[in-house]
């Protein structure tokens, strides 16, 4: 069967990130958003794997179900649908190699609670596990695997938003330049990177050294709302083993579903406290230095991709699996509205969508037009209409700071009003 799922988040105890984000909240805004599988982030936490044992039970299949008990009515009915943990986690490894300081984050899908035990025992030896829900280690990310494999066989390890400048596989400040130079003798072992929100399957395929790579893409959300901003679509049975073997082979995983890429905070070069962006070319003139004050700029996701590709833009391997890009309905929301992205009216809008339309990835990619015109408006309709084509305007993120997007020039937004909630 078909179904999507967003196998990285974090829970409320990790730094930085929500109170709400509980094994209840998380359940709900899985099917608001039209989630099948989510990760429970975090289960190195000793206080969130204790929590996570207490509100889940197995589901037979490698996956767990939030406990009937905790279950509320607080989902519209159209929404509803049954949804399936997996215990996932992330953590950030810091250490030298190759004479060079390397911040490498991982994404760890495990199929049990007795896996992961294990897992957090085995890292409790090596660093604090306690003071963040995504631990800080100074630990070989090739250690990490070798660690992941020998407490939980079946455990997969992904490089998590491998292109972020400063923790991950491929950044420009921390990372190498292939995953064997990262991985040695294990690399084997990688079967999947996770894209992040400023590249897309697209530029990833400029490297032929990903071809048998999986591109999975997950929202690394940190609040509630943020789920499902990235995640991927699987045609297999709902189970740990049927997903993994998805991952694995890419046979029954059929794509992602993804920001756009420019919308992400490292797409393109810049310095952000002098509120400089540039292209690659720019950044090259200026001999990797700010215009405004001279210091170095942080070098974003499109210059590394162009550094170490193999091919020109736009090739496609054979087979490669495809994504849909797409803006968030509260952003669409927020924009047909002119109000804040974070303001009750966009809540209460959609909110309205959702109990006459469904959750919030049909109504992006599947609900016909004109019944989203009837539930909504005609901005909303027309405002859809171009997330699906690509016909939108963004100004690419840098250094840290979001991409802006916008759908419409003020002379092209329609003429009729919007209904107020």
């Amino acid at each position: 069967m078909r179904f999507i799922a967003d196998l990285h988040i974090h829970s409320k105890y990790s730094m930085a990130t929500s109170k709400e984000m509980s094994p209840e909240s998380i359940w709900k805004w899985a099917q608001l958003k039209g989630i099948s599988v989510i990760g429970t982030g975090d289960f190195t936490h000793p206080q969130w794997l204790t929590e996570l044992e207490n509100k889940l039970e197995p589901d037979g299949n490698g996956l767990y179900t939030l406990r009937k008990g905790l279950h509320t009515d607080s989902v519209p009915e159209l929404c509803r649908a049954d949804v399936h943990f997996m215990l996932t986690a992330e953590v950030s490894c810091i250490y030298s190699k190759n004479g060079k300081t390397r911040k490498v984050h991982a994404v760890l899908l495990v199929p049990d609670i007795a896996g992961a035990a294990k897992i957090s025992t085995a890292l409790s030896k090596i660093g604090n596990i306690n003071s963040d829900g995504r631990p800080i280690l100074g630990l070989d990310a090739k250690e990490l695997l070798r660690i992941v494999l020998d407490a939980a066989p079946d455990a997969v390890y992904v490089p998590a938003h491998a292109w972020t400048p400063h923790f991950s596989v491929f950044g420009a400040v921390s990372g190498f330049d292939s995953l064997e130079e990262c991985f040695d003798e294990l690399t084997p072992h990688i079967y999947a990177i996770e894209t992040g929100l400023s590249s897309d399957p697209q530029m990833n395929w400029r490297l032929s050294a990903l071809d048998n790579i999986t591109l999975i893409s997950n929202s690394d959300a940190h609040s509630p709302a943020k789920i499902g901003r990235e995640a991927n679509i699987f045609d297999t049975s709902i189970s740990y083993s049927s997903m993994m073997a998805a991952i694995k082979t890419r046979h029954g995983f059929t794509g992602t579903i993804e920001f756009f890429p420019e919308e992400g905070k490292y797409h393109y070069d810049g310095h952000r406290l002098c509120g400089v962006s540039m292209t690659p070319e720019e950044t090259i003139k200026h001999n990797y230095l700010c215009p405004a004050c001279g210091k170095k700029v942080t070098v974003g996701v499109v210059h590394r991709v162009n550094k170490i590709a193999d091919r020109e833009a736009g090739f496609k391997p054979e087979g490669a699996a495809g994504f849909h890009s797409i803006i968030p309905l509260p952003e669409i929301i927020s924009e047909t509205l002119k109000v804040g992205v974070n303001s009750k009216t966009v809540n209460n809008a959609y909110m309205d969508l959702l109990g006459k339309l469904g959750n919030e990835f049909n109504i992006l990619m599947n609900v016909p037009l004109s019944d989203i015109e009837k539930a909504g408006s005609p901005v909303i309709r027309e405002a859809i209409s171009r997330m699906r084509t690509g016909s939108i305007h963004i100004a690419p993120g840098y250094d840290g700071e979001f991409g802006k997007i916008r759908i419409f020039d003020d002379v092209e937004r329609p003429i009729k009003p919007v209904p107020e909630f």
